[in-house]
């Protein structure tokens, strides 16, 4: 059995979760540009387009949740790992270089 890296683990993770992310921007895009000429035509379009847009909008604060909920497992996990190997965990970005306060 090979061994699964974290960074792999999280990498794949955060490469489905930004394809998500994308589809999402790029179809609440075209909604959005579809909503324009849809409140020239008719009301049942123009509702259906919020519909979708606010769906959109809704679906995207969920992947950030998801994002980082995982970003955070993993950050969990690597420090947990070091932590076994008598290894002593970074600072958090931001810190090495402030004296631990983050400006």
């Amino acid at each position: 059995m090979i061994p699964m890296h974290s960074a792999v683990f999280v990498g794949g993770l955060g490469r489905r979760l930004f394809d998500y992310a994308v589809a999402g921007v790029f179809g609440t895009a075209i909604v959005r540009a579809g909503s324009a000429s849809a409140a020239k035509a008719q009301p049942a379009l123009r509702r259906a387009a919020v519909s979708a847009v606010a769906g959109g909008i809704v679906l995207s604060r969920r992947l950030g949740t998801l994002t980082e909920e995982a970003r955070l497992t993993a950050g969990d996990l690597v420090a947990e790992a070091r932590k076994r190997l008598g290894e002593e965990a970074p600072p958090p970005d931001g810190f090495a270089h402030t004296g631990g306060h983050e400006h």
